[in-house]
């Protein structure tokens, strides 16, 4: 069983890129303090993922240390939209749209932390209320010349793109958020490290004690490339049913299973290599969406799942009847053939489909919409249970 001063020290060194300031959080944590450790989340889309659920993981740390967690739904920074990682304007959201996407957050959220002992507020309480002075003396807290410095906006300008004065905004609103809630430590990904900042030095405007800053490394999404994202699609999200994210699991790149490994599941580090060492890599990656599902499904659940893509692609059991297309052309693109199956209604939403995982040949998701295929017999199968033979004229 590990020490109090043990689980500090894994609390700011597991799945950890950089402490600020690393020195003073662990004494305060050795001290016996209870802290105030904060996120914050925008509702964007109606779904958390497991790029949230590293910080999430990390949130929960701290809670099962004892400390307050404070959970911030960003009902009003929603409309503004988060510029962090993005090469162009994000799209702001109405009020209807907010409400919707964040109508099931707890209950995601409550899959990884306890939501009844945490702290939820919406920052929209402070933000409607506070009125064009506050706003006025907010502005002050920041310069044009640091928040223009930040990667994106810079990239931004050098491209002749524009950024908008509400985007410019963002982090002093997101700083705001910890002089509100009384921060004494904010957690985010690393591309949210320009923010966190910002918080400290909008904390220090308002005569409060600069909040400590601590950030996880960003997971990489389905592509295997980019950050996972609601905005990209290229999530796994935290409501997926079982055989979905068992499914998508098995389709990501075998360089992504020993980050999917420390980052997303309860697996020690001395047991990876073990697992590594004695099994394929087909397997390991079946033992990696067992343990990511189980977490969120249950053990049942996650048997179940694996049995069943198992059944389905390792004995190639296919449904005897499945709807048959016959095709004149030699070669077609991915993309061309979802829209012959008539599952999806636009070649935009065919690329969607296929960029999530979605289609499959031989158990395998192919994920390049533009990717060609050799014409011949075959089946292919769409989301978990449609299957589709081919068959040339």
């Amino acid at each position: 069983m590990q020490s109090s001063g043990d689980k500090i020290k894994q609390l700011l060194s597991h799945n950890v890129e950089q402490v600020i300031e690393k020195e003073h959080l662990e004494k305060v944590l050795s001290s016996g303090k209870k802290l105030r450790v904060k996120l914050g989340i925008d509702p964007t889309s109606p779904d958390l993922h497991l790029g949230h659920a590293v910080i999430l993981r990390k949130l929960k740390e701290f809670q099962d240390l004892g400390h307050k967690i404070v959970l911030i739904i960003g009902d009003f920074t929603g409309k503004i939209g988060d510029p962090s990682g993005r090469t162009d304007a994000r799209k702001p959201l109405t009020d209807a749209e907010i409400k919707k996407n964040m109508s099931h957050y707890l209950a995601q959220a409550g899959k990884v932390i306890d939501v009844k002992k945490a702290e939820i507020v919406y920052n929209g309480k402070w933000f409607l209320e506070a009125g064009v002075q506050k706003i006025l003396e907010l502005a002050s807290a920041g310069s044009i010349q640091q928040v223009l410095r930040r990667a994106e906006f810079k990239k931004r300008l050098d491209d002749g793109h524009d950024i908008t004065l509400l985007e410019t905004f963002y982090p002093l609103f997101q700083g705001y958020d910890s002089v509100m809630v009384r921060a004494d430590v904010e957690v985010g990904g690393t591309d949210q490290t320009f923010n966190l900042l910002m918080g400290r030095r909008v904390q220090r405007h308002f005569g409060m004690k600069e909040q400590d800053i601590l950030t996880t490394p960003l997971l990489e999404g389905l592509d295997g490339v980019k950050k996972m994202s609601k905005s990209l699609g290229n999530y796994i999200a935290l409501d997926d049913a079982a055989d979905d994210m068992f499914g998508k699991i098995m389709s990501l790149p075998d360089v992504l299973m020993g980050r999917y490994f420390a980052l997303c599941t309860d697996v020690d580090e001395h047991e990876i290599v073990e697992l590594t060492k004695k099994l394929s890599p087909r397997d390991l990656k079946a033992r990696l969406a067992f343990e990511i599902v189980k977490l969120y499904h249950g053990e049942k659940k996650a048997k179940d799942a694996e049995e069943k893509f198992k059944k389905v692609f390792s004995k190639k059991e296919v449904p005897g009847k499945m709807p048959e297309i016959k095709i004149s052309k030699t070669r077609l693109s991915l993309t061309d053939i979802v829209l012959l199956t008539g599952k999806t209604k636009s070649k935009s939403e065919a690329r969607r489909l296929i960029f999530q995982g979605g289609v499959y040949f031989d158990g395998v998701a192919h994920r390049d919409p533009l990717e060609t295929i050799e014409l011949k017999d075959f089946v292919m199968k769409i989301g978990k249970k449609d299957f589709f033979r081919f068959h040339e004229k």
